[in-house]
């Protein structure tokens, strides 16, 4: 037996030199593209079960559709904290595992975890405690609180799971893993898709059919990637290795704070989104929470684009090769650009046919499209916004970061969606998030010129 763990041990150790080797020699852009792929692959099918929900649920009604659409503050809440533990564990494992600390890595893993798990169940315990008021806090009306009450109830059950796999998803990242993170979401999605149509059609169970399809998917994400950490040179998560001390949480703080202050912000940003347009009813919810649905989508292969930079940049900071990281950054920024203004043309050419495909309602489309069309004139800033983000985050610049994490849905777009719809009615509502995205990257150039001068500085 000791003979077998001494092969495994040394098995482990060339792994691990094999992927110091991989991340800190192979050229950038043809890492970042390896790397890439299983990431936007990932985000899109992610943002495909997402956006299935709102087809599925589409074909009941359109107070359904706005009930869905409420829950997802609830949602984004939930993800937040997810990724607060998933980034704050996985960029210190990354640069730990750069500069040759295995076992700090290897303890940040299973905090990460574990933290995650804790805070998933006091999330669940909570909603259930006040489903209720928070439905109707969500921007609910009395013609879709029973729709919303009953999604939260179910979501709420898989709240520690799915703060879990968003855990497991970004460590497996971070440690140059995408494949094996690709496929334990790519599992959770499928399932999902596939159990959608099978529990609100054919077991009538309708929005609680959505819930319970989402939950088995995040299950399924959840068993898969813990698998899945357990292969090649992926660190092993023990429960003797966690240390919920001082120095991990304030670790998990620095690093996952920004993805906190992003995701947390974009969730009270969709409340106060929904109470603008309750005064416009649920037509007005609902084709709002389309176009947000689209957005995401589109948006997902940029933030699986930036998710395949984070390890390289994570790594290789922490290896001290600055240069590499710098020229991540321009690669990234460079093409990610070039693509969204690809993305904007379609959205801008078809946008009243993008929001009727999920709901074919003429009030639905008509605050839709206009939504669609202008949040797609600004979407070619988002490459600059998301890059410098996740390029702060991952060198651990955690106020820098969380500046950049926040002003797109917290600094810029809440005061925007308190102020316009005042000024504009209907439409001050439908302009918010392009207004919000304009302002945001003239905060995140100066900063990511701050950085990246000083690690051009011999």
């Amino acid at each position: 037996m000791p003979e077998e763990i001494k092969k495994n041990e040394q098995a482990m150790s060339e792994a691990a030199k094999a992927r110091y080797k991989k991340l800190t020699e192979t050229p950038v852009p043809e890492l970042i593209l390896r790397l890439s792929v299983p990431t936007i692959l990932s985000m899109l099918v992610t943002a495909l079960y997402n956006a299935a929900d709102t087809f599925f649920v589409g074909k009941i009604s359109t107070e359904a559709t706005a009930a869905v659409g409420l829950c997802f503050s609830a949602m984004a809440v939930i993800q937040a904290f997810g990724f607060f533990c998933g980034q704050g564990s996985g960029n210190f494992l990354s640069r730990m595992l750069g500069a040759g600390k295995q076992k700090e890595a290897e303890e940040m893993a299973a905090t990460g975890l574990a933290l995650a798990f804790i805070i998933g169940a006091v999330t669940a315990a909570a909603i259930n405690l006040f489903v209720r008021p928070l439905a109707y806090f969500l921007g609910a009306l009395d013609t879709t609180v029973a729709d919303t009450v009953s999604y939260l109830r179910i979501i709420a059950i898989g709240a520690p799971f799915m703060m879990a796999q968003f855990v497991l998803n970004n460590q497996l990242r971070y440690q140059g893993s995408a494949v094996y993170a690709m496929v334990g979401l790519m599992c959770g999605a499928v399932l999902n898709i596939g159990l959608d149509p099978l529990l609100i059609f054919v077991f009538d169970l309708k929005v609680a059919g959505a819930a319970l399809a989402t939950i088995c998917g995040q299950m399924i994400s959840f068993t898969v990637l813990f698998i899945g950490s357990r292969r090649g040179a992926n660190i092993r998560l023990k429960v003797l290795n966690v240390r919920l001390n001082a120095h991990y949480l304030v670790q998990i703080i620095n690093g996952g704070i920004p993805a906190l202050f992003r995701q947390g912000l974009a969730a009270i940003a969709t409340v106060l989104l929904n109470r603008a347009c309750r005064v416009y009813g649920d037509a007005a919810i609902a084709g709002m929470s389309v176009t947000t649905r689209v957005m995401m989508f589109v948006s997902s292969a940029m933030i699986g684009f930036g998710q395949g930079y984070q390890p390289v940049c994570a790594f290789n900071y922490g290896a001290g090769k600055k240069d590499r990281v710098r020229e991540g950054y321009f690669f990234c920024v460079r093409y990610g650009t070039v693509f969204l203004i690809g993305m904007a043309a379609l959205c801008l050419c078809f946008a009243p046919s993008i929001i009727g495909f999920f709901r074919d309602d003429p009030d639905v489309i008509a605050v839709g499209a206009v939504a669609l069309r202008y949040q797609a004139m600004a979407l070619p800033f988002l490459a600059t916004i998301v890059i410098t983000n996740m390029m702060l985050q991952s060198m651990g610049k955690g106020v820098k970061a969380s500046v950049t994490a926040s002003a797109r849905s917290g600094l810029f777009f809440i005061p925007l969606i308190l102020i316009l719809p005042e000024l504009f009615g209907l439409f001050g509502v439908e302009i918010t998030q392009a207004a919000a995205d304009v302002l945001s990257v003239s905060v995140s150039i100066p900063l990511a010129i701050s950085e990246l001068r000083k690690m051009k500085e011999p």
